[in-house]
């Protein structure tokens, strides 16, 4: 109930950081996830704070929102944030940056919270989600990268 893509930028861990924990410009990166806004008194990306994500499931629909909380936020390394219903985490989403080769090895991966809900939707539709998921997460990288690598 977990996966992982890793893409491999031209750019510094700084420039990374700036996009990947800026929730508010994910619409220009993710296939799903076509806009995002902080909530409450947040800006930015600091363990605690939520944001909620306007996601167009597939990129067909349906369409709804979701409401996140920062869980990480160590500049330059890692931003990680959990999908939360009714209080509870089901889905945890994180970036992880690494400087390599002059440039930055970024991370994305997801982990489903086990529970009766995910291990069920998991057996059910799992391995067709999870292919949607990996094609997701790189699309969404190598939209970052484009965009990384212009700077």
């Amino acid at each position: 109930m977990r996966g992982s893509v890793t893409v491999q930028m031209a750019a510094s861990p700084d420039v990374v950081w700036d996009l990947v924990s800026d929730v508010t410009r994910i619409g220009e990166f993710s296939p799903e996830t076509f806009e995002a806004v902080w909530l409450g008194d947040a800006t930015g990306p600091v363990a605690g704070a939520r944001f909620k994500g306007h996601v167009k499931r597939n990129g067909v629909g349906p369409i709804y929102w979701t409401v996140c909380e920062v869980l990480d936020a160590k500049p330059l390394e890692r931003f990680e944030f959990a999908v939360v219903i009714k209080d509870e985490k089901v889905n945890t989403w994180c970036y992880e940056l690494v400087a390599k080769d002059g440039g930055t090895a970024v991370t994305e991966s997801y982990s489903l919270q086990p529970n009766p809900i995910t291990r069920a939707y998991w057996a059910l539709l799992g391995r067709r989600r999870g292919k949607t998921n990996e094609r997701g997460m790189r699309q969404t990288l190598e939209r970052i990268k484009a965009i990384a690598e212009a700077a």
